[in-house]
């Protein structure tokens, strides 16, 4: 009897450790609804098939490893996606291949100087996938939520110090993917993201579509780089207020539009809050031509205050256009200051609303000691080492 019950037992224990290992062994699972132990969300990782929602808690990914993002991974409410430095990210799938992080959700990026977070691509193709998206709650100028265009996300809220989490030392390569002409993701892409959102030492690298672009919010950032964009080096629009420095952006000898497009809102241009930066230390070079060769567009009411920049080779420094924005100049709320040109065909040139040409030169002044992002037109020093194709 006690030999029946030892093996009886025996044969429970072996049918428990069985059972325990079958409910615990598929680690690299695509259903991706597993809990990781100490981090409270049940979203698997899986480098060689990155995609999914992160629903909650915290996942940290692997710095060993490199993960292949075959569709969108989206930060949902409430999670957060941790990316340690060294972290290599691939793009595979066009649209399709993305990371996105809706309201409420964070990530955080967390590069170094000589070890950066890369998010690139399979092909060294400008657009060969999506890019980085940030949907914040911070104050927008259109309707509160908004969608944001390229993933579907609401964006947009009252809450100017929302907090979508932090990066430093990212570098985002080969971005940009289109649906169509009118449908595009930038490198980065931030739809109403909030003061309490970090953004520092980022570049952008052979983008598609614009390096960087603000959708409103009150995001501030420091010491990013945008070059080889195929359109804008740096665009805003729908009411972005936010204070930032050092801003360096080279286009490509063949390619490459404005190196700052700024908008408030191009269906109501009084519209409330109005895009009004804060802006210091910025250099931009061009290519010298194409079809839209200005350094600054600033139009549909956009003010801005801007000191210390340096442009060189664009054939227009400042163009400057519609009532509102034109206004700002007079007024005092659209000026920049301190500007060095080195091979600038017109320094500026406007036209009101109606299309008049009109005189904008008081929009800047110059300096022949402005540094703009730290070195003039030369590399500045913060920007060496962790960056590429400079």
């Amino acid at each position: 009897m006690k030999k029946s019950i030892r093996n009886a037992f025996g044969l429970l224990l072996l049918m428990s450790a069985v059972t325990f290992v079958s409910c615990s062994s598929d680690d690299n699972s695509s259903d991706n609804n597993q809990e990781q132990p100490g981090t409270g969300s049940e979203f698997v990782a899986n480098p060689q098939d990155f995609k999914g929602n992160i629903k909650s808690g915290k996942v940290t990914l692997d710095a060993t490893k490199t993960y292949n993002l075959t569709g969108a991974i989206t930060v949902e409410n409430g999670a957060t996606l941790v990316i340690p430095a060294g972290t290599k990210i691939v793009g595979t799938g066009g649209t399709s291949s993305y990371i996105a992080v809706a309201q409420g959700g964070k990530i955080e990026v967390n590069g170094t100087a000589t070890n950066p977070v890369v998010m690139t691509s399979s092909s060294t193709t400008p657009g060969s996938w999506g890019g980085l998206v940030i949907c914040g709650k911070a104050p927008i100028n259109k309707a509160i939520p908004s969608q944001a265009e390229v993933t579907g996300l609401a964006y947009g809220g009252n809450d100017a110090n929302d907090n979508s989490g932090s990066i430093k030392y990212l570098r985002i390569e080969y971005a940009g993917a289109n649906f169509s002409s009118e449908k595009e993701f930038n490198g980065l892409s931030l739809f109403g993201v909030g003061k309490g959102t970090k953004i520092e030492y980022v570049q952008i690298f052979n983008c598609s579509d614009d390096g960087i672009e603000f959708f409103g919010g009150t995001v501030d950032t420091k010491y990013i780089v945008s070059t080889g964009s195929e359109d804008d080096s740096f665009d805003w629009t729908e009411g972005w207020n936010g204070t930032n420095e050092y801003w360096f952006g080279q286009q490509r000898a063949d390619i490459g539009n404005r190196g700052v497009e700024a908008d408030n809102n191009s269906s109501n241009h009084t519209a409330a809050p109005i895009s009004n930066p804060v802006i210091s230390n910025v250099t931009l070079i061009g290519r010298g031509e194409g079809s839209e060769p200005d350094a600054f567009k600033l139009r549909v009411g956009t003010l801005a205050t801007i000191n210390n920049v340096v442009l060189k080779d664009f054939s227009v420094g400042f163009n400057v256009e519609h009532d509102e924005s034109i206004a700002g100049i007079e007024n005092g709320t659209l000026k920049i200051t301190n500007v060095k040109f080195e091979n600038i065909a017109t320094k500026s040139k406007g036209k009101n609303t109606a299309g008049t040409s009109v005189d904008v030169s008081g929009v800047y002044t110059e300096s022949a000691s402005a540094t703009g992002a730290g070195n003039g037109s030369s590399l500045p020093t913060w920007a060496q080492g962790w960056t590429v194709g400079l």
